[in-house]
């Protein structure tokens, strides 16, 4: 299973719920999260064949700023 973290500007309940039909929409995700306590609110994205131009362009749209982070 692939994994990929962002920094993004999801940083409440009410932003989580707005970002959720978005990435739902996106093929190859089988889970995913935002830590609204950490001060970059990371989304971490799992999945097997996942396309991290295609979680951006979900996030984006759904309104909110999105960075990849790193691999650690």
């Amino acid at each position: 299973m692939k994994e990929a973290k962002f920094k993004t500007t999801i940083n409440c309940g009410n932003c989580v719920r707005a970002v959720t039909g978005f990435l739902a929409d996106v093929k190859g995700i089988s889970h995913w999260e935002v830590n609204t306590d950490d001060p970059n609110k990371v989304l971490v994205v799992q999945g097997e064949e996942l396309d991290v131009q295609e979680v951006k362009a979900a996030v984006e749209d759904a309104g909110f700023d999105i960075e990849l982070l790193p691999a650690t």
